[in-house]
């Protein structure tokens, strides 16, 4: 048994423009000239000249120019950039060091210091956010952190 035999439908696929006898002959049933009549004419979302529906509904919402202009650090993060050697980082860390030792890009204005992970070393961080868990995790280490207030 094959597979066409299982299908219901044997209606056959009416070819259109085969000629007067087939009822469906001379113009195929696309009545006389103007637009519709002719092949390879698509008419997307035109609604006879009355206002689009894409051009009557109100725009929404807008792209944000410094969207992503925070960089954000862990503590884990921070402790390896201080654990590495060619870094040199003694005391003191914030933005300005971090995009000189090319640490972070260029572009980030911000920074936020997360509670992610341990911190052993005593250090000084200046930034403009900071969580509680980091807060605390950093004066366990004995260290300190100053909100930069802009």
């Amino acid at each position: 048994m094959q597979l066409n035999s299982l299908i219901k439908n044997n209606k056959k696929k009416i070819r259109v423009g085969r000629g007067i006898g087939s009822g469906r002959g001379k113009t195929s049933s696309r009545g006389h000239k103007g637009q519709k009549s002719r092949s390879g004419v698509a008419i997307k979302s035109f609604e006879g000249g009355q206002m689009p529906l894409y051009r009557r509904l109100p725009k929404r919402g807008f792209k944000s120019l410094n969207k992503k202009d925070t960089a954000i650090l862990n503590l884990s993060k921070i402790q390896n950039i201080i654990e590495k050697s060619k870094n040199n980082i003694k005391e003191t860390l914030d933005i300005k060091i971090l995009k000189e030792k090319k640490l972070i890009n260029k572009k980030f204005l911000k920074l936020k210091i997360l509670g992610t992970g341990e911190i052993k070393n005593k250090i000084i961080i200046s930034a403009d956010f900071a969580s509680k868990q980091a807060l605390s995790k950093i004066e366990k280490a004995g260290g300190k952190i100053s909100i930069v207030k802009k």
